[in-house]
Parts: C-alpha cells; structure tokens; sequence
C-alpha cells in the first residue's frame, strides 16, 4: 500500500515547527507573499495542504526538509522513521551539504 499524507498530522507537524522557531501564522503569510492568512490556517487545521511551492519554501523558513514537514500520522517528525524512512535519510544528507555550501 502506497503511502497517504495525513493532512491533520501534517498540520500539526508545520504547527509544532513554526511555534519551535517562533513564527506566528501571520509571519508565514508575509514571508510566503499570501493576500490573507486563511491559506496557513487551513494547513493548520489540517482542511488542505500547502503547495509544493509553499511547501519548500516552508521547509526553508522553518529549516526542515520538506519531507519533515508531512506526515502519514505515524511520528513523521522523528528521524528515520514515518512516511520517507530511506529517503528521509538522503534528503537530511542533501539539505546538510546544501546548508553548508549556503553558509
């Protein structure tokens, strides 16, 4: 059986990113260029899931892999385990060489 993104969990996962950074939902949305709020607050809540787009660019903001950010409902948020194990693995290998060679 192929993997199912949990939209609720998913929700709570960019919440539990953004509270740890400090980001506010508003913060989001300025940062993302979004006309109003509502848009962050669906992700939230888990009614929708952002864009590929607002994905990485949340995945940036919030310095996480993209991949870190979803979630099937079976503690996604701890390495090595969730949705994405083997590829969550080369993603953090990638999203580390990629943030040194930024620095």
């Amino acid at each position: 059986m192929e993997p199912v993104i949990d939209m609720a969990a998913t929700g709570r996962n960019i919440k539990n990113h953004m509270e740890r950074r400090g980001y506010t939902v508003k913060m989001v949305q300025e940062y993302l260029g979004l006309a109003c709020p509502q848009p962050v607050y669906r992700w939230l809540k888990g009614n929708t899931l952002p864009t590929v787009e607002h994905l990485y660019r949340l995945s940036r903001l919030l310095g996480v892999p993209m991949e870190e950010l979803l979630s099937n409902g079976r503690a996604a948020t701890e390495r090595g385990s969730g949705i994405f194990t083997s590829r969550k693995r080369r993603m953090w290998a990638y999203w580390d060489g990629a943030r040194k060679m930024t620095a």
